[in-house]
C-alpha cells in the first residue's frame, strides 16, 4: 500500500503545483471513492477504520484541506457567521473579537469579520454577508445600527447581540450587567469621599454606556436632592483615551470648579483623563482626583494609571453570544432571549479607597 500511494503521489506532483488538492485526487491515491472521502471528513458520517485511515493518509500525503464553500453550496447549509463591528478603535470591541473567534471555531463555524463604522457603506455590508450565504449573524457593542438586525431578520437570517438594547422581537442578547456596575461606580466614589461628582460618556452613546451612567445618576439622586452632592452628566469630544484628555483640559481648567470625582463610561476615557489631570494641571491621582472606569482593557492595569475599574467577562459573554446563536440556528422560531452577565469590581489605586475600606463598604451594601 505505502509503494502504491507514493507512485500516486508522485504523479500527482505532475500537475500544476498551483491548483487545489481536490477530494477526487484524495479518493484515487486512497484508491476509495469521492463518497468515502466526503463522509470521512463529516462529523458524524459512517465510515469504516480502515477507509478512514486511507483516507487520512492521502489527505496528509498530499496537503488536503476541505473546502467548505464548496461543501457549502452543495449541503445549502453554511458555516459561515457574520462578526458585525463597528470600527476598531476600542480596545474592549477588539479584545471581543478573539473570544468570539475562538468559540465559533470550536463549533466548526467561521467568523466573517464586517465592519459597519460608515453609514454609507451599510447596504454594501449587508449584501457583502447575504453574499456568503452566512449562517448568522453576531452584532457586537457600539453601534453597528439596528437596521441591520431588522434587515437579517426579515431575510431569516439568525442573529445575536452583544451589549445591545433587547429590542427586537426574536433576537438573542447577551449583555453584561452595566447598572450593577453604575451603581457600584457612584457608591465607591462616594465611600472614597468624593462629593462634586462627573459622570463622562462617549459622544453617541452606546447602550451600554447609557446604562451605566443612568445607573450612576440614579444612585445619587437623592444625595443630589438634598444638596450634599453635585453632579454634572459630560459628553467627551471622542470614545477614546483622546477623548479622556480632551476632557480633562475642559473639566480641570477652572481650579474653583474641578470635580473630585469622575466615573468614565469605559477604561479609555479614563486613562486619557488621568494623563490629562496630570499633565496638564500637575493634578494627582487619587488626591486630587478619584477616577473609576469600566471594561478592565489592558492599558487600566499599567502603573502610570492603575485604574480602578469594572470587568467584563469577555470569554463569558463570547461564549453564550455563540451558544445562542446555535441554538438560534436550530429553533429559529423560539422567543428572544436576553442574558444578564455580572461585572466584577477591580480595585486599583486611582480612586483611593483603601482595599480594606473597599471590603467592609462592599460588605455592609451586600
Amino acid at each position: 500500500m505505502r509503494s502504491l500511494m507514493a507512485v500516486r503521489f508522485d504523479d500527482m506532483t505532475h500537475k500544476n503545483d498551483s491548483s487545489w488538492v481536490t477530494a477526487a485526487d484524495v479518493a484515487r491515491v486512497a484508491g476509495v471513492s469521492r463518497s468515502a472521502v466526503s463522509r470521512t471528513f463529516t462529523e458524524g458520517a459512517s465510515v469504516s477504520p480502515d477507509t478512514r485511515a486511507r483516507v487520512l493518509q492521502a489527505a496528509e500525503s498530499l496537503g488536503y484541506q476541505v473546502n467548505m464553500l464548496a461543501r457549502s453550496m452543495i449541503q445549502r447549509q453554511s458555516n459561515l457567521v457574520g462578526v458585525v463591528v463597528s470600527g476598531f478603535d476600542n480596545p474592549f470591541l477588539l479584545s471581543l473579537l478573539g473570544p468570539l473567534t475562538h468559540h465559533l471555531t470550536r463549533r466548526s463555524q467561521a467568523p466573517l469579520l464586517m465592519d459597519a463604522s460608515e453609514p454609507e457603506q451599510l447596504s454594501k455590508t449587508l449584501r457583502q454577508l447575504l453574499q456568503y450565504r452566512i449562517a448568522g449573524v453576531i452584532l457586537t457593542s457600539g453601534t453597528p445600527p439596528i437596521e441591520l438586525a431588522k434587515e437579517y431578520l426579515r431575510l431569516r437570517i439568525p442573529v445575536v447581540m452583544i451589549n445591545r438594547e433587547p429590542v427586537l422581537e426574536g433576537v438573542d442578547v447577551v449583555n453584561s450587567d452595566n447598572r450593577q456596575g453604575g451603581t457600584l461606580a457612584a457608591q465607591v466614589l462616594r465611600d472614597a469621599g468624593a462629593h462634586d461628582l462627573i459622570v463622562l460618556n462617549v459622544p453617541t452613546a452606546t447602550h451600554s454606556a447609557r446604562e451605566r451612567s443612568e445607573a450612576f445618576a440614579n444612585a445619587l439622586a437623592q444625595e443630589v436632592k438634598d444638596g450634599v452632592v453635585r453632579l454634572r452628566r459630560v459628553k467627551a469630544s471622542g470614545v477614546g483615551y483622546a477623548g479622556g484628555f480632551d476632557a480633562a483640559r475642559t473639566l480641570l481648567a477652572d481650579a474653583a470648579n474641578r470635580p473630585d470625582g469622575v466615573f468614565c463610561t469605559n477604561d479609555a476615557l479614563a486613562c486619557g483623563l488621568i494623563d490629562g489631570a496630570r499633565e496638564l494641571y500637575g493634578l494627582r491621582v487619587p488626591d486630587d482626583l478619584r477616577v473609576i472606569g469600566f471594561d478592565d482593557i489592558p492599558m487600566s492595569s499599567h502603573s502610570p494609571y492603575g485604574l480602578t475599574t469594572f470587568r467584563q467577562n469577555i470569554n463569558t459573554l463570547a461564549e453564550r453570544a455563540v451558544v445562542c446563536l446555535a441554538e438560534r440556528m436550530a429553533a429559529p422560531q423560539m422567543a428572544g432571549r436576553l442574558l444578564q452577565l455580572p461585572v466584577t469590581f477591580v480595585q486599583r489605586t486611582s480612586c483611593g479607597l483603601g482595599l480594606e475600606a473597599m471590603r467592609s463598604s462592599l460588605q455592609a451594601r451586600a
